[in-house]
């Protein structure tokens, strides 16, 4: 799982070519200094490559002993201390795992090194003391890197996640509006608004009323990430008081929901989608009357209505269901759940705190 979570920062092939390039520069650095310096001179061009290629490949084997120990402290401070709240810990903690991972590096290839070829004793202590400060000084720019670079990876995610979520919502909102304005729910309540206006003035008023009542809150909701119960249940009967007009008594609906749930939240129009789900993709007439039953339990609203299919109902997309789990995803880590029974569909809707609400959408 660590080593899963470090690839997927640094991937192996981008690792292992940024550790070769350190080493390459390391070693030309160290042989031409010790030239130079005259501590080790060199005998020629064969000479200077084969002590660039030994160095380089032990500079690589100290780089990968070093890389992911520095990526794993990195990925545990980043739990225990991140940068954000314990930033006056996370330094002094960080600096002393990097110089204690960089000594016992240092003296493990040095050690390895004398193995293969043997120094003197005078100057085996030297060299292993040289190596300490050498692997300190690259490890803690090597640490620096990384950081700088996993701040580069998250912020860029950061921002693209943001993006897609700001692209994703824009289109869910563009599919509710389409699905609220709907040219058939449109068309049907004229016509129905139409005969009353000839058999009863009175109700074509309240129809026109409540007509209008739908439309304002749909615009009004339709840029809000969440609505209250209370004001969904407002727009619910609203909405089903157009249906039954065209209806009439072959759609019944009840309500049994506690009082002290109305000031919780779920998505805007989720009770709408629920709704013309139901009303879709059932036969309602004299008789099958349709009924709808909206419960709560415990935190979730229940939404469930007796199953009676229409036989030439069409393929369904399941476009609004899908797109109200999406808009759940982006308000909170709930999920909205639809099943059938033997009898009956059933939309179990959560309710949000207003802790939750707040905590997690941004």
């Amino acid at each position: 799982m660590l080593f899963k979570q470090v690839n997927s920062i640094f991937p192996f092939k981008r690792l292992l070519k940024f550790l070769l390039g350190i080493a390459v520069v390391i070693q030309l650095i160290v042989i031409l200094y010790n030239h130079m310096s005259g501590y080790f001179i060199l005998d020629g061009y064969w000479h200077f490559v084969r002590r660039l290629l030994r160095g380089t490949s032990l500079s690589l084997l100290a780089g990968f002993l070093i890389a992911y120990p520095d990526l794993f402290v990195i990925e545990y401070l980043n739990r225990v201390a991140p940068w954000g709240k314990n930033i006056f810990k996370r330094i002094p903690l960080q600096l002393i795992l990097s110089l204690c991972t960089s000594a016992v590096v240092a003296i493990s290839v040095t050690l390895f090194a004398h193995w293969i070829k043997p120094y003197t004793d005078h100057a085996i202590v030297s060299i292993v003391f040289t190596n300490i400060l050498i692997y300190a000084v690259v490890n803690i720019v090597v640490m620096a890197i990384f950081e700088g670079w996993i701040l580069y990876i998250e912020r860029t995610k950061a921002k693209q996640m943001a993006d897609n979520l700001q692209t994703e919502l824009s289109q869910i909102k563009f599919e509710v509006l389409k699905s609220q304005i709907n040219p058939h729910f449109m068309f049907n309540s004229l016509n129905v608004l139409s005969g009353l206006m000839n058999r009863d003035v009175t109700k074509a008023q309240q129809f026109i009323d409540e007509f209008s009542m739908i439309y304002r809150y749909v615009l009004e909701t339709i840029e809000q990430p969440v609505a209250t119960l209370g004001k969904e249940l407002e727009f619910m009967r609203s909405y089903l008081f157009l249906q039954q007009i065209r209806y009439g008594e072959n759609l019944t609906y009840s309500v049994d929901i506690s009082a002290g749930l109305m000031d919780l939240f779920l998505p805007p129009l989720s009770l709408q989608v629920v709704l013309e789900n139901a009303m879709k993709h059932n036969i309602i007439n004299e008789s099958k009357p349709l009924h709808i039953e909206i419960t709560d339990d415990a935190l979730t609203l229940i939404v469930k209505n007796n199953l009676q299919p229409k036989i030439s109902k069409g393929v369904s997309t399941g476009l609004g269901l899908k797109n109200l789990v999406k808009r759940y995803a982006l308000i909170s880590n709930l999920e909205p759940e639809f099943k059938l029974d033997s009898n009956h569909y059933i939309a179990r809707l959560p309710l949000i705190k207003t802790e939750l609400h707040e905590g997690t959408y941004h």
